[in-house]
């Protein structure tokens, strides 16, 4: 039996690690107001514990679960992450370092930032 529960744990901590490095999902898209809009899902964190920033073209994204699991001794199985650091390069078109507003609710934490005026259509006379 305990060779089995720690095959479980182990299976567990490598998928937590996979998700904490490959995932979170993330849906990137032009709003009505031509911002670029990020939606990350990282449930399970407070919002106090998830710092972005941003540098040229390049989304930071670190959030660290601040607490003590009381159920630890009776865990089972576990793959919920507990260290999210994602880079997201962002395209070109973006004010450099801008963040416009950046919200987390229910699990999501959705970005806004502003696009670069594309130039304007010039008129041949």
């Amino acid at each position: 039996m305990n060779m089995t529960k720690k095959l479980i744990d182990e299976i567990g901590n490598k998928s937590r690690e996979f998700y904490e490095f490959v995932l979170p999902p993330i849906d990137m898209y032009i709003n009505n107001n031509d911002d670029l809009i990020i939606e990350i899902d990282i449930p399970g964190f407070n919002k106090k514990d998830i710092k972005l920033s941003i540098h040229k073209n390049i989304l930071s994204i670190e959030a660290k679960k601040q607490f003590k699991d009381e159920r630890s001794n009776n865990i089972i199985w576990k793959q919920k992450p507990n260290i999210i650091d994602k880079k997201i390069l962002l395209p070109e078109i973006i004010k450099e370092g801008i963040i416009a507003s950046a919200k987390y609710l229910d699990g999501v934490l959705t970005v806004s930032i502003p696009k670069i005026d594309q130039g304007k259509n010039i008129t041949i006379e």
